[in-house]
Formats: C-alpha cells, structure tokens, sequence
C-alpha cells in the first residue's frame, strides 16, 4: 500500500501517548483535575472524531481548515447529516498558501470563508427571476448552478459526460486523493438535491451547442466546460505510447505492459499522477520539469510529502530538464547540470514567492550547461498544463445566443479549484 498522504487523524497516537502520560504521573490541572488532551491533525470526520472519543484516544476534537471549509460543520455532525458537510480537500492553497503567495487566506471549497463581511450568509433572492442554462457539472458549474437555484432562478444543467465532477473526477483517482474523492462525492450530492427542486432541469450525456442554447431562449448562459490539455510541439509528441495524465488516472490499464513511464511535467497533477503510477501501480518512473522546483507554488506540506515519498520509491526526478523528442521506448530530454540547480529532492529549502527577491541567489547565479540526456520510457504521460475550452463561450457570443452569457472556471482562466469555486460563486451571486 501506498502511504497515507497525511492521513485522518494523523496525530491521534501523539495525543493518545500525551493523555496516558499524564494520567499514569498523575499531572492533574491547576483546577485538581485531570488535563483535558485536545487532538488536532485532519479530525474533520465525524465518524472518526467519534471514535478518538469514545476510544479515550483524547477528551477534544480540535478543528481548523475542516470549519474554514464549512463552519457548519458541528451542527451538521450532529444531526447525523454528515453528507451535507462540504468537505476541506486538503489542498492548503486557499489556507496556508495564501499567507506565503501573499494573497487573502480564504478557502478552495467556500468562497464565503473570509469574505463574510461581502456576502451574506443567506444569498438574496433575485428581483428578477431567469431562465438560465449552465454548461459543465465540474466545480464552477455545480457552485453556479446551486447559488442560482437559491436566487430563484431557473437552472438547467448541462454535462456531456454520464455524471458530475469534471476535474475532480480524474484527480480523485490516487488513494493519497482521498479527500478530493469526498469532494467529489459532495459535489454529486450537491447535484441530487438540486433535482428536487422544481425550477431545476439537469442533463447527462448531452453536449450542448450555440444554436440549440439560443433556440430554447434562456436569458442567461454560463459555460463551465474546463480546459483541454495541452500537447507539446515536439517530434513523437502523437505517438500511440503518449498519453495525458488524466486519461491515465481514468484508465490506468492504458500502461499495461508498460515498466518505464516518463511523466513530463512536474505541478501538482504530474507529481501526483507519478507517485499514483509508482505506488499503487508499480512502474519505474521519471518525473521531468522545465522549472527549477518540482511543484513550484504548491502548498510546502504536500509538494515535500510528495517529493520525499517518490525519492523512496526510487522515482528520477529531473528539474531544468526539457524534452524534445519523444521516440521507440526512450525519450531524449535537455538538462541544465549547472552547479547551481536546485536539487530536486531537498524540500527543505524555503521557495520563495516570485515578489520577493532571494538575495542568495546572486551569489548562486544559475548558468545554461545543457547536456542531452536519452531516458528509457515504455510509455509517456503529458502533465504539462491545459488550455480554456472556452469554444462554446466564443460561439454564443457571436450567435447572441443570450442577452447574458458567461464564462467560468478552467474554461475561462485554468486553475485551482479555489478560482473556480469563488469565481462561479461570485458571479452566480450577482445575476
């Protein structure tokens, strides 16, 4: 098994030995009575919080990005509607990112959190009441979706895939993603209830189009539909041995037979999907990345989880390195040998955001020592970004399909679920 990505109740065990230890010397509290143990560490679960409880593992669950994400989060428990409970993913972007990218600390999943001074928690009915029609079921088209539902709108729902998700779909895949698959599993819910209300239309398996949009007449349109992955311009880059990380994460049997993969791109998704083909897929991987740091700009606590668990699985990662060409069971990579790289597996080393000048770094300038560099790879996954699908948006506008059209999330701007959560939120709120 793969190991846990900061698992649930991650501290448990640390609590649990504190508690013991107090109890077993007898340190009682100023008060005469025995120290009350608070256990924090990813607790946002009722069903475990529970059990630390009854377990006697500590006497308080302490919760912190778990309320920032829903700070309905205990009454909800304890109704017994955990379902309802919008789940933290983890992720650190919108939290602990934010402090260090300089940015408003917020949350990814609720584009309310930190910004209930703007929006109100109830949100207003609309004075006038539309026909609305959002295209894609990912994150921006199911928070749209909702938010418009409660303004008294009518909603129709369009998805061309069998069910809603989008994104989160693919990256829910690994078993280090459980907290996205709780997401994901949120975001399904999000959309059964939405069919019980009377004003909400939803479609599965349908592809909506300019011309139909405009012929049923809706007032507004919002197009949701992601973005498209990117494939570099380079020699073998269509070679049947190429795929995108997605696909792979959908449909791992794509590298049956294959010992070598070559993951190229090194963010978020390309990390993640080369520990998921290390660990639970067994393949002999090298990660290969333009930029100096792998996982540039991601949270600290998940890229050196990462960085340091694919250095345990035996996994080659390359910064600096560029590729150009993709051939029979090798690819051919330029990389920068220069002193002065970075390593690509010490974590430990602060990244600074790009505004702030490391003044270090003018003592460590890094020089172009390229040397070519032929890796052997069976099969070849592309991580190297997307690009907006933003077709339909474009064809709407030209026909007029509606007095009003829109486009969010990935479709509009690729990245996070943070911007597309708080940009379809916002929006929706203000139609």
């Amino acid at each position: 098994h793969p190991p846990a990505s900061m698992p649930a109740g991650c501290f448990l065990d640390v609590a649990r030995i504190a508690k013991d230890y107090f109890r077993e010397n007898h340190i009682l509290s100023n008060q005469g009575i025995e120290v009350p143990i608070a256990a924090v560490g990813k607790l946002g679960y009722p069903d475990l919080a529970e059990k630390a409880l009854r377990d006697e593992a500590c006497d308080m669950i302490m919760l912190g990005r778990p309320l920032l994400a829903d700070p309905a989060w205990p009454k909800k428990a304890y109704a017994g509607r955990a379902a309802e409970i919008l789940p933290c993913i983890g992720c650190q972007e919108g939290c602990l990112n934010e402090f260090v990218e300089g940015g408003h600390p917020q949350c990814a999943v609720n584009a309310r959190t930190a910004f209930e001074e703007e929006f109100s928690e109830e949100i207003p009915e609309a004075p006038v009441k539309k026909k609305i029609a959002v295209v894609g079921a990912g994150p921006a088209g199911i928070t749209a979706a909702e938010v418009l539902l409660a303004r008294g709108h009518a909603v129709t729902l369009y998805e061309k895939a069998d069910r809603a998700g989008g994104a989160v779909i693919p990256g829910s895949v690994p078993k280090i993603k459980y907290e996205f698959r709780n997401y994901l599993a949120y975001l399904q819910n999000t959309v059964e209830k939405m069919k019980e209300n009377p004003r909400f239309r939803l479609h599965f398996g349908k592809e909506a189009d300019a011309a139909s949009l405009k012929k049923a007449g809706y007032d507004v349109i919002v197009t949701a539909l992601g973005a498209e992955q990117n494939r570099p311009p380079i020699e073998g880059a269509d070679r049947e041995n190429v795929f995108f990380a997605t696909d792979v994460l959908q449909n791992p049997a794509l590298l049956d037979g294959a010992e070598t993969v070559a993951v190229i791109g090194g963010g978020a998704v390309g990390t993640e999907t080369a520990y998921f083909l290390a660990y639970e897929k067994g393949k002999k991987v090298t990660l290969v990345e333009m930029d100096k740091y792998i996982m540039n700009h991601a949270c600290t606590a998940n890229r050196g989880h990462l960085i340091h668990y694919l250095e345990r699985a035996g996994a080659v990662l390359m910064n600096m390195t560029t590729l150009k060409k993709i051939g029979d069971g090798s690819i051919t990579v330029e990389q920068n040998t220069h002193k002065n790289v970075p390593n690509p597996y010490v974590t430990w080393s602060p990244i600074l955001p790009e505004n702030v000048e490391n003044p270090l770094d003018l003592l460590r300038p890094i020089k172009d020592r390229p040397v070519t560099r032929e890796i052997p790879a069976d099969a070849v996954i592309l991580a190297v970004g997307n690009t907006p699908n933003d077709a339909l948006f474009r064809e709407c506008l030209a026909v007029h399909a509606a007095d009003e059209v829109y486009n969010l999330g990935d479709s509009q701007k690729s990245g996070r679920i943070l911007e597309a959560v708080r940009g379809a939120y916002r929006k929706a709120r203000s139609i």
